[in-house]
């Protein structure tokens, strides 16, 4: 049975805090790797260390001590940011979630914040040129397409991956101009921008690199760092939130946001990154030559999110089982010994594809994917009669769907010149008779046969006819 979203929620704050203006020492110290040792406490620190899904943390210091003893104490606040810079989270995006939804199992609280105000001004981190303005129209469209994304992840967790974790934490979903629009801009610099260093916001590596290419960098863009640590300032003063959690590209944010807090409160917050992720061949995960691998199912199916993870080779599947999937590391280990003692049946390859689909599309998605793969590289018709007439088109994208009027002795030739998949005429005839198509998997050699129900129309009123080896066309039949 599934379970309502009663944890996600879209909640927006009214009110704008006040500073608690006490001037302290910074003392940040630069990010150090998180180590860890059987004695040192760090429990949930060193299990995500163990899993690689942990890169740096910040200061140094506190992050060694302070930090995991933080954690053991109670139930914290952890953030991290998705800016809506388009409808849909990516693969790339997937690492940072799963960090959330390991310290929610763990019993934390969490926050997603979607930037709807810092969309607006464009972060410069891993950018060569500034990021395309958009408009507002556009990024509440976008806000709409990723708070589902986060929805449907943070749900499927839930329903299929903690059922032995009755101490699951809150999650919250925020956009982040429901605060930054009450704002003007020289409050805001009078109030925030007092509190930043010019040399230390150049010094950062996203600002140097930006600086030394050919387009420099626009007072917009450089600001960003300011609304980032603001972000922090404000979860922290209205949740409690003492952590946050990024990738490597935004280390620099991250840490002005710790010095900011840390200036103003005399508090002291906690920056966690989660490394980048690449490929065997050093290519960003989720990055084709022709687009990225969505989230979102009307962006890329879950079949071709499942196939995106079959097809990883064997160098990385061992690694992405440990970053992406929830198994615990003996079973990773077992897994991938059956890897080695059967590479051909990529068993690996196939359990990191499930995982995943499943945490992003659900059993229903995971269950499609399979479905698609059978019809597509297995021949299956019983497969292609449990299929839906959306399925069939998510499958076959760029297919032609028809619905035509099943008249009573119609014929192979008639069907595909009603499909317009052959020419009139002698080639279309010869086409058919020489084997150039396929009805439902199996070869057609006879233009004069007449379309029998259960061969050439299936269960589901749906044929499923090819020419030629990639032009596919699905035929919906009414009448029956």
């Amino acid at each position: 049975m599934a379970l309502p979203i009663v944890a996600v929620c879209w909640r927006v704050s009214t009110c704008r805090s006040r500073y608690l203006l006490t001037k302290v020492s910074t003392g940040f110290s630069f990010s150090t790797r998180l180590h860890s040792s059987a004695n040192d406490g760090h429990g949930l620190l060193s299990a995500l260390n163990r899993r690689g899904v942990l890169k740096d943390a910040f200061p140094e210091s506190a992050a060694q001590v302070q930090l995991p003893q933080l954690l053991l104490a109670g139930p914290q606040c952890v953030y991290c940011g998705f800016d809506p810079t388009a409808d849909s989270l990516h693969v790339g995006n997937l690492l940072a979630i799963i960090g959330l939804l390991h310290f929610r199992k763990a019993g934390h609280d969490v926050i997603a914040l979607v930037g709807g105000a810092t969309a607006r001004i464009g972060d410069p981190s891993g950018k060569t040129n500034e990021r395309e303005r958009l408009s507002s129209e556009v990024i509440e469209s976008n806000i709409v397409g990723i708070r589902k994304s986060l929805e449907c992840i943070f749900t499927n967790h839930e329903l299929y991956f903690c059922q032995n974790s009755p101490k699951l934490g809150t999650v919250t979903v925020l956009d982040n101009d429901s605060w930054h629009r009450k704002w003007n801009i020289i409050s805001f610099l009078s109030e925030v921008g007092r509190h930043f260093r010019m040399g230390t916001m150049l010094s950062r590596h996203s600002v140097q690199t930006r600086l030394k290419g050919p387009e420099g960098m626009s007072l917009t863009e450089f600001s960003y760092q300011v609304f980032q640590a603001y972000d922090f300032y404000h979860l922290n003063q209205q949740f409690g939130c003492k952590i946050q959690l990024g990738g490597t590209d935004q280390l620099g944010n991250l840490m002005s946001g710790h010095e900011f807090i840390h200036k103003v409160t005399g508090q002291e917050v906690y920056g966690l990154t989660v490394p980048l992720v690449t490929s065997s061949a050093g290519d960003k995960l989720g990055k084709t030559a022709s687009n990225a691998v969505w989230l979102n199912r009307d962006r890329t199916s879950p079949f071709d999110l499942y196939q995106y993870f079959l097809r990883q080779p064997d160098a990385s599947v061992g690694r992405y089982l440990r970053l992406f999937t929830f198994l615990p590391l003996a079973e990773v280990d077992h897994v991938m010994e059956q890897q080695r003692r059967d590479p051909g049946r990529r068993p690996a390859q196939r359990r990191l594809a499930a995982e995943v689909t499943k945490l992003v599309h659900g059993k229903e998605g995971l269950e499609n994917a399979k479905r698609c793969t059978n019809v597509l590289y297995h021949d299956s018709l019983q497969a292609l009669e449990q299929m839906s007439d959306a399925e069939l088109k998510e499958l076959f994208k760029e297919a032609p769907f028809l619905e035509l009027l099943l008249e009573p002795g119609t014929t192979v030739l008639e069907a595909c010149r009603q499909a317009e998949a052959i020419p009139d005429g002698a080639r279309g005839y010869s086409m058919v008779s020489e084997g150039a198509v396929w009805i439902n998997h199996n070869r057609v050699h006879n233009p004069e046969q007449v379309l029998i129900r259960g061969q050439h129309i299936l269960t589901n009123g749906l044929t499923l006819l090819r020419v030629g080896k990639r032009n596919y066309y699905i035929l919906k039949w009414l009448g029956l």
